[in-house]
């Protein structure tokens, strides 16, 4: 189930199944049936030969990567389910049919329809998960092995997976082929025997790890392995003299139990050998003494604290070796009582004492076990284990049935990502091309135009989906926007873009410096830094920067910016003190500008289909300047009314008086100022209100003919009335008054 159940290779396809896998069929069907007798319906027997038959005509052909024949593998992957993990028919019936489904001999359609939706569901699963092989990716990273798990959509997936692996790993054992081989046990060491170890499947588990060991360092395996069979009729006798004792004293106590003895599997042993630096003689636990006790659960700790206080009063115990998981059981939900005693000839043996229900769930019960011996937690991956392990306890009809509709959303928050070379990261859900881009590097995000999603052409938008294979596009003249902070969600690609946006106004602030000190020493003008700052304090701008990269963007033309550096400055305002706006005094200056404008001509407006003679007035609910959208109103006395398209009483107008609506635009000859109200907002301070009307009175064609001030709990509510040439000019003086210190809103009335 993993990159060897790829599409037959036609040059690896025998004739047929050969005469030994004829003979094998029915031992395997023979097994089949007995495992499944239990949960298989009246009428599964039949559609199973049917699936097998057809498997056997039909596909008996396809084989994996080592010439296993696929039907037979899926066979003894199904026999191993039942008795390594649970009986269950649907996860039966998904794993032969999924090989059918495989090879096109079937839909998945047709499996719901002759099973159930369930069915159809693992057999999905399956095609899919086992479909990541086909990419290319490393399976030795925790990125692959996450992604797995989102692919699988159901955990039954996962452990039909692991399953067929311990399968397959016997199958291989003398394979021809040593490289292919070391190359699946390291997979079914890091990936397979990991995941069996979360699961609690620890027998398989373990048998994962000690063929992995098998192939990959064969002479080291078989040389445990030798020792451990030299010594074991020895330690079958020791075992019998320390057992015999402990089970007269535990019948006389009354309890019903079984003893067992364990030897450490032999990849453990390598394990401890290789982080001790010790020998075989060396090892505390190399075989343990398992005590099983069948007692009602009301009972269960006092049982057991029993057989431990009757076994320390016959052996020695070691103290710093007593793990206590009974009264506190680990996190992970294990619980048994494991004591070091001393036995005949003062050896040390390892004694786990536990009851019945202890054992089901730690030997083959899917408990969240997999934080033992130091595999770390993820997080979410730890609750998610543990609601596993609390749905399996509590599990009366069978596990499988409860873990049925259990949903795998432990990665749900995240999103697996290949690259065309099959190198896979891992982004937060939501993630766009855009985030996928500077994940990779930074400059292949800054120069980003888009990129080809599973072969189709994607915007830098595109949110990307755990499966998916990216190609990113770029092109020399990308530079990152503004509006890219609004794609991305990761903070690597957030901070990256806002760093890139800031080195870049930096540069083109320094260009902006260059181009205004080049042309201040063509002019002969002599640079003086303070009378510079307060030039630019005046022009409005908040910082230098800002002021240097308007230069660079030719928004601010650099002679402007010199001539009026030469311009004499204005003499400062006498100092008063705080001074409340409501004392401010219009000076003669703006009374006199404002006696200079003059009103509207004829030549300034184009009414109608360019009506001639007509009258006008600006209307004084909106005051319209050159530059906005108007329209003409016709009043009762015939005289027309400009309009603002945004007045307020336009809408009242169009509705009741649609008839007196005429279209008016500007010719475009401009000689004369308009009017125009702006509401002002500050602080309470005639210091403000002097700054504004000076701001006002600097600006060319523009004149301040009236301002009324009214304050209240040190703020000023200000309303000016401006001669204004056009719309684009009160913009500008708008943007202006708002940097004035102390201001803090402005609007047009």
């Amino acid at each position: 189930m993993t990159e060897l159940n790829d599409k037959p290779n036609t040059a690896e396809q025998a004739p047929a199944l050969t005469a030994e896998e004829v003979l094998a069929l029915p031992r395997h069907y023979a097994a089949l049936l007995r495992g499944t007798r239990d949960v298989i319906a009246a009428g599964d027997v039949g559609r199973m030969r049917r699936i097998l038959a057809k498997g056997a005509t039909e596909g008996g052909i396809s084989r994996d990567k080592f010439g296993n024949s696929h039907l037979l593998r899926a066979m003894q992957t199904a026999v191993a389910f039942c008795d390594r993990v649970s009986p269950d028919r649907n996860i039966v019936a998904a794993i032969l049919l999924h090989q059918l489904c495989r090879t096109g001999m079937m839909d998945e359609e047709a499996v719901g329809r002759e099973w159930n939706d369930d069915v159809a569901k693992l057999v999905r699963g399956l095609l899919k998960a086992t479909s990541l092989y086909t990419r290319g990716a490393s399976v030795d990273s925790e990125n692959f092995r996450r992604l797995l798990m989102t692919f699988a959509e159901d955990i039954r997936v996962i452990i039909i997976m692991i399953v067929d692996r311990l399968v397959l790993m016997r199958l291989v054992n003398h394979h021809p082929d040593e490289r292919r081989v070391k190359d699946l046990a390291y997979e079914a060491n890091y990936l397979y025997a990991s995941l069996a170890h979360r699961l609690g499947l620890y027998s398989i588990k373990s048998d994962l790890e000690d063929m992995s060991l098998k192939y990959t360092d064969r002479e080291t395996y078989t040389s445990i392995a030798r020792q451990l069979n030299e010594r074991k009729k020895e330690r079958d006798l020791y075992i019998d003299a320390f057992i015999k004792p402990v089970k007269e004293k535990l019948l006389d106590a009354g309890l019903t139990f079984d003893i067992k003895g364990r030897t450490k599997s032999i990849f453990s042993i390598w394990n401890k050998l290789r982080k001790q630096k010790t020998d075989i003689d060396h090892i505390y636990d190399l075989f343990a003494i398992r005590i099983i006790i069948d007692t009602p659960p009301e009972k269960e700790k006092s049982d057991c604290w029993m057989a431990y206080s009757l076994i320390t009063d016959m052996y020695r115990p070691n103290p710093s070796r007593m793990k206590d998981w009974i009264s506190i059981p680990k996190s992970n939900g294990y619980e048994s009582l494991h004591i070091t005693v001393a036995g005949p000839g003062g050896k040390w043996v390892e004694v786990q004492i536990r009851t019945r229900r202890m054992d089901l769930v730690a030997e083959k019960g899917l408990a969240a076990h997999w934080r033992y011996k130091g595999i770390k937690s993820e997080g979410g991956l730890d609750a998610w284990m543990n609601n596993v392990r609390d749905i399996l306890e509590t599990a009366d009809s069978g596990p499988m049935e409860l873990v049925r509709n259990f949903k795998m959303d432990v990665y749900d928050k995240e999103v697996f990502v290949f690259t065309p070379k099959g190198d896979l990261y891992r982004l937060p859900a939501g993630a766009t091309l855009l985030d996928f881009a500077f994940n990779i590097h930074t400059k292949l995000g800054a120069a980003c135009t888009g990129g080809l999603v599973n072969g189709k052409n994607e915007k830098l938008t595109y949110k990307l989906r755990s499966g998916d294979t990216v190609e990113i596009q770029t092109s020399p003249s990308q530079q990152p926007k503004q509006d890219w902070l609004n794609i991305v969600v990761t903070s690597k690609a957030r901070t990256k873009i806002r760093q890139t946006l800031k080195e870049r106004e930096s540069r083109n602030a320094e260009l902006g410096r260059e181009m205004l000190q080049r042309r201040f020493k063509n002019r002969k003008i002599a640079l003086d830094e303070a009378q510079l700052s307060r030039l630019i304090k005046k022009l409005g701008y908040k910082t230098t920067t800002d002021f240097y990269r308007e230069i660079a963007d030719e928004k601010l033309d650099v002679n402007t910016v010199a001539d009026r550096y030469l311009a004499p400055e204005a003499p400062a305002e006498p100092s008063a003190g705080h001074v409340s706006a409501d004392e401010f005094v219009l000076s003669q200056y703006s009374d006199e500008a404002a006696a200079q404008s003059g009103t509207g001509s004829s030549d300034v407006l184009v009414i109608g289909n360019d009506v001639k003679g007509l009258n006008y007035r600006f209307a004084r609910c909106c005051n319209p300047i050159y530059g906005d959208d108007v329209f003409g109103f016709v009043s009762s006395d015939g005289v027309v009314k400009i309009h603002r398209t945004d007045c307020p009483n336009a809408p009242s107008m169009r509705q009741r008086y649609p008839y007196r609506i005429i279209s008016t635009k500007w010719s475009g000859k401009i000689g004369e100022q308009f009017a125009a109200t702006l509401r002002v907002v500050g602080r309470d301070d005639i210091g403000i209100v002097t700054n504004i009307t000076s701001v006002i009175n600097k600006e060319k064609n523009t004149t301040l003919r009236s301002i009324s001030i009214d304050s209240h709990d040190g703020l000023f509510q200000g309303t000016l009335v401006i001669g204004i040439p056009d719309n684009a000019s009160l913009t500008s003086i708008i943007k202006k008054i708002k940097t004035v210190k102390g201001v803090r809103d402005v609007g047009r009335i």
